[in-house]
């Protein structure tokens, strides 16, 4: 393992245990993504500040608010890394509020209103958005659902244009349900490959043979919702065999730490931190201007996405067993 790769692994360790001190439901998943927002932005996460600015979010929202669910803390940090959080937060509230006209409420809107937080012209977002959404739903009206509306957001953000993008997606859909079953999964993983540059060929192409590659390393990715995080590592200009290297050190280099043991979190969320790990150092060498801020947000949003699928999933078995 490289300099550059030990050093964000152990500042990711870090930053999750800073993050982890404040305490969270299901707390061993939220943290690492915490940890993330701050290795994308080169930061380091401080408890004290974690604090202020979870009083902060707590004294401008109601306790039902849709900012203090389950990804609370995740809100928290995001304002951590502003110059403003005051500021920011009204941004994103207000965001909020032209959001809702536009989309059903949910717990994955304010990450929307968090993407839209320093744009000039939040409207216009939100109505390109709104027409994104809608072209969803259109090619799958059954399948399009709340956490859409945080990509279609996202491909607001593209200088691709509408039609563009919705073909595109539709064109990385069929291609990808050749190999995976879970079609909600695949039609996210379809979303972050749209906004990436190259046909939706050699995007799948390389998206499979990445997965295929670490498959027969012995490193067995999901294919749920942890395999939009995976798409979006695969769209940085970096060789897959580097990536495979590196997913290998990294993954026994988080086997052997506190909290990805045998009793730990799964192997396929430390896959996925691994390759939120590498998706950091990735963009970092590599990718500037447009490309890196879709891909960093598609890269968060992406986990995010798949945390809540897991707290989710964790909430749900801790009711099972109390039955």
């Amino acid at each position: 393992m490289n300099a550059n790769l030990q050093a964000a692994c152990e500042q990711f360790i870090l930053d999750r245990d800073q993050v982890k001190q404040l305490g969270a439901l299901c707390s061993n998943y939220l943290p690492p993504v915490c940890a993330h927002l701050y290795g994308a932005q080169g930061k380091t996460a401080d408890v004290e500040h974690i604090k202020a600015c979870r009083s902060l979010l707590r004294e401008k929202t109601g306790i039902f608010s849709s900012f203090r669910n389950s990804m609370e803390l995740a809100f928290t940090c995001m304002l951590t890394l502003e110059e403003q959080p005051e500021q920011a937060l009204e941004n994103a509230l207000s965001a909020y509020q032209l959001l809702k006209k536009e989309f059903f409420a949910s717990q994955y809107l304010p990450l929307a209103a968090f993407l839209l937080k320093d744009e000039a012209d939040v409207p216009a977002l939100v109505a390109r958005g709104r027409e994104i959404y809608l072209a969803m739903r259109k090619e799958h009206p059954f399948l399009t659902s709340d956490e859409d509306s945080v990509f279609a957001v996202l491909m607001a953000f593209s200088d691709k244009p509408n039609d563009a993008l919705i073909e595109e997606t539709e064109a990385c859909y069929t291609a990808l349900r050749k190999y995976f079953y879970n079609s909600n999964c695949v039609q996210t993983v379809s979303h972050v490959l749209a906004l990436s540059e190259g046909t939706p060929a050699q995007k799948v192409g390389k998206l499979m043979d990445l997965f295929d590659t670490l498959r027969r390393s012995g490193l067995k990715y999901s294919k749920y919702y942890e395999l939009s995080t995976l798409a979006a590592l695969s769209v940085q200009p970096v060789e897959n065999r580097q990536i495979v290297m590196d997913m290998l050190d990294v993954d026994t280099w988080l086997s052997q730490r506190k909290g990805y043991g045998f009793f730990g979190l799964p192997k396929a969320t430390r896959l996925m931190h691994a390759a939120m790990i590498l998706s950091n150092v990735y963009s970092a060498d590599t990718m500037t201007g447009t490309a890196a801020m879709t891909g960093t947000l598609g890269m968060i949003v992406s986990q995010q996405i798949a945390t809540m699928a897991a707290i989710a999933g964790a909430n749900a078995a801790v009711a099972a067993a109390n039955n």
